[in-house]
């Protein structure tokens, strides 16, 4: 388990002596967001959740998880609506020590990291996406509570940070930053949504919130990827974890996993004399 980069060392390692290496790396999953999650009669309580759970999702453990949701896809036609909540969201991301209780984030695990997930956002910025929350640099503490800055000061915070209007060619929308960005942005049909989906080397872990069960089992079949979460349910007990392309080539868990280590005898002539 590793980045993209580790994988393709380990495998070159390998490779003079034939060794067989299961490879589980990274990814830069898409989260679609369908408008049959709103209700009939204009309730946007599932919607909201669905956009909120997914700036959690992305953010969660600084954003240093594999299978992170850090591509948020809406309708266009309720692009502004999702935007404003994704914003509220990220701004909202509490940043302390890890060593504090609460609901909040921590620091990214190195200098070296804080350092490259620093040099995405400039390129974000740079390649003109637009900056709604977040950005460069470390986080401001309010005012009256120097104590927090002092620790934000003294380690490798990252601002949770959100980029609107990411077209397909950006480097923060292609690219795993294993750090609190997300990108968001706005789609028309849902051919063109699982056309961003899989524009990507990566295929680890795609998410879809949607309601119909017939798109559901469509989809299922469309996105590249290792796994594909439905509106939010984890996988079960056993399930394979793993991805494709540059994601990785093998599986853990259940039998899929143990099969990983096994290899096909082909055995004749057992109850011959």
């Amino acid at each position: 388990t590793g980045s993209t980069r580790a994988g393709r060392e380990v495998s070159a390692s390998a490779a003079p002596t034939l060794k067989r290496v299961s490879l589980e790396m990274g990814g830069k999953g898409a989260n679609i967001i369908f408008d049959d999650v709103i209700g009939d009669d204009g309730d946007m309580s599932d919607f909201q959740s669905a956009v909120e759970e997914g700036v959690y999702d992305a953010m969660n453990n600084s954003g240093q998880t594999c299978n992170a949701p850090t591509r948020l896809l809406v309708p266009e036609e309720h692009w502004q609506y999702a935007l404003d909540v994704a914003r509220d969201a990220a701004l909202a991301t509490e940043v302390a020590s890890s060593h504090d209780e609460g609901d909040h984030i921590g620091p990214v695990v190195s200098l070296a990291q804080y350092e490259r997930v620093q040099r995405y956002i400039r390129l974000g910025i740079e390649e003109g996406a637009t900056l709604i929350a977040g950005g460069p640099g470390k986080p401001i503490a309010p005012d009256d509570d120097p104590d927090l800055q002092r620790t934000y000061d003294s380690g490798y915070y990252v601002r949770p940070t959100l980029f609107a209007n990411c077209t397909k060619t950006m480097t923060v929308w292609r690219e795993e930053i294993f750090g609190p960005v997300l990108c968001v942005t706005p789609y028309r049909t849902e051919d063109e949504a699982v056309g961003l989906a899989n524009d990507t080397p990566y295929g680890l872990t795609n998410y879809v919130h949607t309601y119909d069960e017939t798109r559901r089992r469509r989809l299922a079949r469309k996105l590249r990827s290792g796994m594909v979460v439905f509106n939010g349910v984890g996988q079960a007990p056993n399930a394979p974890f793993g991805g494709v392309g540059q994601s990785g080539n093998s599986r853990e868990g259940g039998v899929w996993g143990l099969e990983d280590y096994c290899v096909a005898k082909s055995v004749s002539g057992m109850n011959t004399k």
